[in-house]
């Protein structure tokens, strides 16, 4: 009885862990979906950060983005 009762936590606590792990998933996507966008990056560096690509992207890969976009 104490076997059921163990294994039944133990599935509880990783579809916890899997909700936790996607939400913060989703988060993660959200707040690149809003910087992505020209408004916020305009209004970013207004309030003090310059260049939120500059600071995340190395210099190569937003080389290619760049020519990717031509």
């Amino acid at each position: 009885m104490s076997i059921e009762l163990t294994n039944g936590l133990d599935e509880d606590e990783s579809r916890n862990t899997l909700f936790l792990w996607g939400g913060a998933a989703l988060v993660v996507f959200g707040a690149g979906l809003i910087l992505s966008t020209p408004l916020a990056r305009r209004y970013l560096s207004t309030v003090g950060i310059p260049n939120l690509a500059g600071l995340t992207l190395p210099k190569d890969l937003q080389r290619y983005l760049r020519l990717r976009s031509m």
